[in-house]
């Protein structure tokens, strides 16, 4: 997204640097660049730096960050036209760190919003809280990827705008132009990888301290037994050598960041949001905590490094997490990241510009830090297997509500024999299967209609680590080209097709019965179902080997106009007749599915179409080895309700 940078454009008032007045767009990232006259010899964790905003309906401090040297920035977007005025400060009053300056917001062209939907601004909750839009009002849902090694050189930048063939020549822009094409508007990364590093040591150990503390789990770079390497091209997050005892090599110095890292992941996130695409930041992944805790200052400088990166990019369409809490092992308590938190409010604020606050959280945000919390996003993650899009379901009706959405589900191709005691993921398909995807869609449907109304985020073996490596068993670019990473974006068209009325559903998966069999580890087998609160409007999903019986619920005696989706290309179908009844205590009797068999019995294609009603009379259950959806939709022409 194209911002602006004020630098020079400034005149004297006696001792007051003003900043003449310019003009910019609603939502147009702001810079302002600082040099410090007295330069501190650690501005890192020294100088504070910020400028009282005001505009139209807005009055905070918004504060900024040292990038190096004797530079400072502060970054900021008007969020409504009009006039906005700021005054700079620092915590040292450094004489080169104060101004003050004017701008006028002026509104965007719907044209321009079109082309980029981030142009209308960060996204919020609903009116309801359930679901998610943009600041201007447009729904937005994500269609999401997990790239977190976005910021690393496992996805190299290249300067040139160059279309490159996915493989391993591929770049970080190249994966955005496939990506965009394919209806994404989300990508979920970890901003630093602070303790990890091909360094010879094994990718998992613990120290030789008293507490025998988990020192990394990290990810394996295959072929060596050590860590992936997840520095890109400023370096690493943080200078060494450290300051715990012992491991001078091996954990940096964490009072001592590197801004030239953070440089090099600034073009990317202004380059996702130019293309359309919102970052999921979260700031470290969760096996770096407990060796920073006993060793170093916990809360305090892992706050600095959440508050570096918040400032950072507060004035992008993003949403941030403190933490990438995957699973509650290997980690400090989530109650330690509340503090971190916590912290941050007490001295700084908030991110000023409305920026959500979430985690890919295990089982979920609202089990790890409940409510009243600093989560204003809910995720679930990393508990994949159908059971657990419940997770969903007591989000959506715990209150306060928030929106939510699975941020880390059964991941295309899953094996990760690496992180599971050596045996693998028992319950998933082959990359690039039709079995696998249709797992995936199990994932997409199933957690959208347990109350998942935010979106969905898709991960793939590959993808999720960025294996590059020779020896690496799925390499990423072959991961991207698998189907069901290219299906992701008929779930959003599965929601839209209700409008936005999709932003009413409640999940109610037991109106279908039967709604489930007995596997409960797996991806068929079960249906889902949510419906608004009027009855008017039904949204269905049957992983394959669901049964079509019945559903309940419906309004008394009245007509639906009733289409089976095909999630795999979009498609709608009609139901023989084009519409359903329910009867006198609001019963459907679900049709066949379009490539339906009698359970237990034999293909329905078999069975001359002159019987089919009778069978739907006599409550035989259907089924089909595929996944399919439905819609219903009151027929207010032909009402036939007895209310």
């Amino acid at each position: 997204m194209k911002f602006r940078i004020f630098v020079g454009l400034v005149f004297v008032l006696g001792t007051v640097r003003v900043w003449a007045a310019e003009a910019c767009h609603v939502w147009e990232k702001q810079e302002l660049v600082f040099t410090a006259q007295h330069p501190q010899a650690n501005a890192y964790i020294s100088e504070d730096v910020w400028i009282d905003l005001t505009g139209p309906g807005f009055a905070k401090r918004v504060y900024g960050f040292w990038d190096g040297g004797e530079t400072f920035r502060i970054r900021f977007a008007p969020t409504q036209p009009g006039h906005w005025h700021w005054v700079a400060g620092s915590s040292s009053n450094d004489p080169g760190l104060q101004g003050q300056g004017e701008l006028e917001a002026i509104a965007l062209p719907e044209e321009a919003k079109i082309a980029n939907p981030n142009r209308r601004g960060m996204i919020r909750p609903t009116s309801n809280a359930h679901a998610l839009e943009y600041a201007d009002g447009t729904p937005f849902f994500a269609v999401g990827d997990t790239w977190f090694a976005l910021g690393t050189n496992r996805m190299p930048w290249y300067d040139d705008d160059q279309a490159r063939p996915i493989g391993p020549d591929a770049g970080f822009k190249d994966y955005v132009r496939l990506r965009q094409s394919q209806g994404y508007n989300w990508v979920g990364m970890i901003a630093t990888f602070v303790n990890w590093n091909t360094d010879g040591q094994p990718y998992h150990f613990f120290m030789n301290d008293a507490e025998h503390t988990p020192f990394r789990f990290a990810w394996l770079e295959f072929g060596t037994g050590s860590a992936k390497n997840m520095d890109n091209e400023g370096g690493k997050p943080f200078l060494f050598p450290g300051k715990i005892s012992g491991y001078e090599n091996l954990f940096p110095d964490v009072d001592r960041i590197n801004p030239e890292y953070f440089k090099a992941i600034d073009r990317k996130i202004d380059y996702l949001n130019a293309h359309g695409f919102v970052p999921f930041i979260e700031v470290a992944r969760r096996d770096v905590s407990l060796p920073w805790k006993r060793h170093l200052g916990w809360p305090d400088s892992y706050a600095r490094l959440v508050q570096y990166i918040w400032t950072r990019y507060q004035a992008n369409i993003a949403v941030f997490a403190p933490v990438h809490l995957d699973i509650l092992q290997e980690t400090v308590p989530p109650a330690d990241y509340d503090a971190v938190v916590d912290l941050i409010k007490k001295r700084y604020g908030l991110p000023p510009f409305g920026t959500l606050l979430s985690s890919n959280a295990n089982p979920s945000t609202l089990v790890n830090w409940g409510e009243p919390s600093w989560v204003t996003l809910h995720q679930m993650g990393n508990k994949r297997e159908h059971e657990n899009y419940w997770y969903l379901t007591d989000i959506y009706y715990h209150e306060p509500h928030r929106p939510a959405l699975n941020g880390e589900p059964y991941y295309s191709g899953y094996k990760d024999k690496r992180g599971l005691g050596g045996s693998g993921y028992k319950y998933g398909a082959e990359g690039g299967t039709e079995t696998d995807a249709r797992y995936c869609r199990s994932a997409m449907y199933g957690s959208f209609l347990s109350g998942g109304l935010a979106g969905h985020v898709y991960g793939a073996e590959g993808i999720w680590g960025s294996d590059r490596e020779a020896s690496a068993p799925t390499k990423m670019w072959d991961a991207f080209g698998w189907s069901s990473g290219a299906q992701m974006h008929l779930l959003r068209d599965f929601a839209f097709s209700l409008g936005k009325t999709y932003q009413q559903l409640e999940p109610m998966p037991d109106l279908i019965s039967p709604s489930r069999d007995r596997r409960v580890k797996g991806y068929s087998g079960w249906s889902y179902c949510a419906r608004t609160p009027d009855k008017d409007n039904f949204l269905l999903y049957f992983e394959g080997d669901a049964v079509a019986g019945q559903l309940r619920g419906a309004k008394l005696n009245a007509r639906y106009r009733a289409q089976w989706f095909n999630p795999r290309d979009g498609k709608w179908i009609d139901v023989s007749g084009g519409y359903l009844t329910s009867n006198e205590v609001g019963v459907i009797q679900l049709p066949p599915f379009p490539d339906a068999r009698v359970l237990n019995y034999v293909p329905l294609s078999w069975i001359p179409e002159r019987y089919h009603d009778m069978l739907a009379r006599h409550e035989f259950s259907f089924t089909s080895d595929a996944d399919w959806g439905m819609r219903l939709v009151f027929d207010r022409q032909t009402e036939k309700s007895a209310y």
